[in-house]
């Protein structure tokens, strides 16, 4: 098939960014990640992947190698395959992005990845609405407000941590081109706008209401202002920058919180109840209602999980035999409650660790760490604030089980390393 570099790059281009914008609809992302590969099978030719960045790639499809090196663990097969099936992106993303890593426009895809997932937020939020009024009806007579952030998110049919983790992701984009845009001086519309579009971020974050994702945004903002705006603006404007717009969230934190009072418990008695009982739940009277989101609930799962693993370190117990084997523990241990939700780790480390020993809990740091090392090379505040996004997320759940954890963080990171090898192939005076 013919076709000018042009109008292949651009077809490439649109095709990343389709897949940035439909995390939250797993099956048309997954659409658009087979034609995305389609479309680079068909042009392999153009394709030339880059010596320097065959470590980065295999740090990226780790977890995909992983799971087939222990694929023989995996009591059915075909559970197996179910596992390791999500993690096919991790090969796709690496291979083919950094193949075509000095086409890409990467500070472009993230500003048009920003605005476009703000501007679907605010068509699901219309959208539920219209579809849940007894539910919006419900919330506006202050009632099981602890729920809202879930039925939201579950009227999309996603899992609401998952979606704060994206959502926190994107208000950070938004704040570091609003940074980027007063820098540059752009048109007052524009920055007005890009205000409006940052704290309409801020708000699906509240909305959505995960704990970890307040601390998330919080630093990533920190982050963002010390690494990028430390580059352009004197400590003074910065100073007064910061207390003016954190000032602002601050506000609407505040006014939030009357709107939605469960928020004053959640984020203090409830988070932190019981916490005496760790490994005793079965002691609380009413644990459902009581400690099933506390904080108290996650310790014994991870209590459990590290036992558990340390009876098979060296090979873990396999993906799919590994949720089972902790339920199996936590009847052994007379922890029924668990046992009767049979609760996952809620830990990325720990699941990694259950499921293939040690060189598992190596490969999710790896992983991970990756982001830290290429903004701190790339002096990058977006990707440190990305690093660290995941990172905690990843310390109180496990998204690299989850279609969109994984496509997620593997299209970020193959990104990010596209733009750590732009950045080799400038002079040393032009890099900074």
């Amino acid at each position: 098939m013919k076709i000018s570099d042009e109008k292949y790059q651009k077809g490439f281009n649109l095709l990343l960014l389709l897949i940035g914008c439909t995390f939250f609809f797993s099956k048309l992302c997954t659409w658009f990640i087979i034609i995305f590969a389609v479309y680079n099978l068909v042009f392999f030719k153009r394709s030339t992947f880059p010596k320097k960045g065959l470590v980065f790639a295999l740090i990226i499809a780790s977890p995909m190698l992983l799971e087939l090196l222990f694929f023989w663990k995996n009591d059915s097969p075909l559970l197996g395959w179910k596992s390791a099936e999500k993690s096919v992106s991790l090969l796709i993303f690496p291979f083919f992005i950094l193949s075509n890593y000095k086409h890409i426009p990467f500070f472009k895809i993230l500003d048009l990845y920003a605005k476009a997932t703000t501007a679907i937020l605010l068509v699901l939020l219309l959208r539920f609405l219209i579809v849940e009024p007894d539910l919006v009806h419900k919330y506006l007579n202050r009632i099981d407000l602890w729920e809202m952030g879930y039925q939201f998110a579950e009227s999309f049919k996603n899992h609401a941590p998952a979606v704060n983790m994206h959502l926190t992701f994107v208000a950070i984009l938004n704040f570091y081109f609003l940074l980027r845009y007063l820098q540059q001086q752009r048109e007052k519309w524009l920055i007005a706008l890009q205000t409006l579009i940052l704290l309409a971020s801020i708000m699906w974050i509240l909305i959505v209401n995960t704990r970890i994702s307040l601390l998330n945004v919080t630093v990533g903002f920190g982050i963002v202002i010390f690494v990028e705006a430390f580059k352009y603006y004197k400590a003074k404007t910065i100073i007064l920058g910061s207390i003016s717009f954190f000032s602002v969230m601050i506000l609407m934190l505040f006014l939030f919180v009357q709107l939605n009072p469960y928020m004053k418990e959640k984020y203090s008695t409830s988070t932190f109840a019981y916490m005496d009982k760790v490994g005793k739940l079965d002691e609380i009277e009413n644990p459902e209602s009581a400690v099933f989101n506390a904080f108290v609930t996650r310790v014994s799962i991870w209590k459990s999980a590290w036992e558990l693993s340390q009876q098979s370190l060296l090979t873990g117990y396999g993906s799919s035999n590994s949720k089972p084997a902790l339920t199996r523990y936590y009847e052994q241990t007379n922890q029924h409650f668990l046992a009767k939700y049979a609760f996952p780790t809620h830990n990325q480390f720990l699941d990694f660790l259950l499921k293939f020993g040690i060189l598992g809990i190596l490969v999710v740091f790896g992983y991970v760490f990756l982001n830290a090392y290429l903004g701190l090379k790339t002096h990058s505040g977006i990707m440190l604030a990305f690093f660290f996004n995941f990172f905690t997320s990843n310390l109180v759940d496990d998204f690299l089980i989850r279609f969109d954890g994984i496509v997620f963080s593997g299209l970020w990171t193959s990104l990010f390393v596209v733009y750590y090898l732009q950045r080799l192939d400038l002079p040393l005076v032009n890099r900074d």
